[in-house]
Parts: structure tokens; C-alpha cells; sequence
């Protein structure tokens, strides 16, 4: 492979626009498997590949699945009751 198409290819695995192949190898799932599943899970809400940028933004599909599971950063809390600024 001719130098540039290596730089090209190592681009489109690197990063915030990767290729579908490098995000299913991040996934662990082999790119035949990742095709077929990334159509039901673009459902679910998995970002659907950029037109412009021809990938999914890494950060937005990292976002998915930690929301997926659970793991977000920012959670609703529950109200305890009305304040009471007289309390002060």
C-alpha cells in the first residue's frame, strides 16, 4: 500500500468521524455483524452516520451507550418537598 493510502486509512480509523469498520472493531463486533446491528440500534437512538463527515460521530455513539446503560453523568433528582426560605 502506497504511503498516502496508509495515512488515508490510519485517518478514517483515528479520530471523531471514524470509518464503520474501526467503530466496530471499538465495539468488539466484526463489520458484517456491526451493519446489521447498527440498523436496529440507529432506532434505539445510535447516531446515524454524518452525510458530511461519511461517519458517526465517536463522541455522540460513546454517549449512546453509556445513556443505554445507564452511566450518564447528569441524573434527574427527585423533589423532596417545597423549600421553606423562612427555614433561614
Amino acid at each position: 500500500m502506497p504511503q498516502t493510502a496508509s495515512r488515508t486509512a490510519a485517518h478514517r480509523r483515528q479520530g471523531l468521524f471514524p470509518c464503520e469498520a474501526e467503530v466496530a472493531r471499538r465495539l468488539s463486533q466484526s463489520p458484517s455483524e456491526w451493519s446489521a446491528k447498527a440498523l436496529v440500534l440507529e432506532r434505539a437512538g445510535l447516531p446515524k452516520i454524518d452525510p458530511v463527515m461519511g461517519g458517526r460521530y465517536w463522541p455522540a455513539v460513546d454517549a449512546f451507550w453509556r445513556r443505554r446503560y445507564g452511566l450518564t453523568a447528569v441524573e434527574a433528582s427527585a423533589l423532596d418537598g417545597v423549600e421553606n426560605l423562612d427555614a433561614l
